[in-house]
């Protein structure tokens, strides 16, 4: 995942906060970031900037018993046309699609299976400047409990193909197009996930280190919810901020 504003393609990350100055002193704190804090007519969403680029967002949180938690916004030229797809594949409109000023257009959804996702229509904001480089964001992916109902509904929605993999002994779809891969989708076994877990996009950040990184979450007031753990592609781990906001790292390998 290289690229911002390409249709179908991760471009823009965000969280919603329970508390907006927190957040933004733990995640400069732990990725380096600086916090661009816009004007009131945008209710003071900060835009994390990484060496003067953006690379994702943070904002209050607006309904009411709402969690902390990273969105993931895929790139679209048409998110009325997304809209209508979502609905006719099964998921739900969250939000109809809207104009943030001359920033672009966006809506969001639920899928089938209950995981949100959002879609950015780009206007002068492009979405994230830089990928896969420590401080910005490399991976997203969805864990869902139907993972053949996600294969149908995201490849309808965004034509996604998929390649048939595993991670560990669980299998594991990378979502692609024109061979580049996109994401992941990996099932909730319910052996390793709690019951009352919903379905859910995460987000990777890049870091250098991994057991390093995790180990500065701590000293940050936030928790390590999957100690650093090797893969085959590198060296990652599930942390969670101050409050409740998870998010994954991955130190990449080469």
């Amino acid at each position: 995942m290289t690229t911002a504003s390409t249709p179908g393609f991760p471009t823009w990350v965000d969280l919603g906060t329970a508390d907006l100055e927190d957040a933004k002193r733990f995640y400069s704190g732990l990725f380096g970031w600086t916090a661009d804090v816009a004007g009131e007519e945008f209710g003071g969403y900060t835009t994390f900037m990484l060496n003067g680029r953006p690379v994702a967002g943070a904002g209050p949180l607006y309904g009411e018993g709402q969690p902390t938690a990273w969105s993931t916004y895929i790139a679209t030229t048409n998110a009325d046309a997304i809209a209508d797809r979502v609905a006719v594949a099964g998921g739900k409109v969250l939000v109809a699609p809207f104009d943030v000023l001359d920033q672009g257009r966006m809506a969001a959804f639920l899928d089938p299976s209950g995981a949100p996702f959002s879609v950015w229509q780009a206007g002068t904001m492009r979405g994230a400047a830089i990928f896969d480089v420590p401080g910005s964001l490399t991976w997203n992916e969805l864990n869902t409990r139907d993972l053949d109902g996600s294969r149908v509904f995201y490849g309808s929605v965004f034509g996604w193909q998929f390649r048939h993999s595993s991670m560990g002994n669980q299998p594991y779809l990378v979502a692609k197009l024109t061979e580049t891969p996109i994401c992941g989708i990996q099932p909730m076994a319910a052996a390793d996930w709690p019951v009352d877990m919903p379905a859910h996009w995460m987000v990777y950040f890049a870091v250098q280190d991994c057991d390093r990184t995790a180990m500065h979450v701590r000293s940050l007031g936030g928790q390590v919810l999957q100690p650093p753990t090797n893969l085959q592609i590198g060296r990652y781990a599930v942390l969670e901020d101050p409050q409740g906001g998870m998010f994954a790292i991955l130190a990449s390998q080469g």
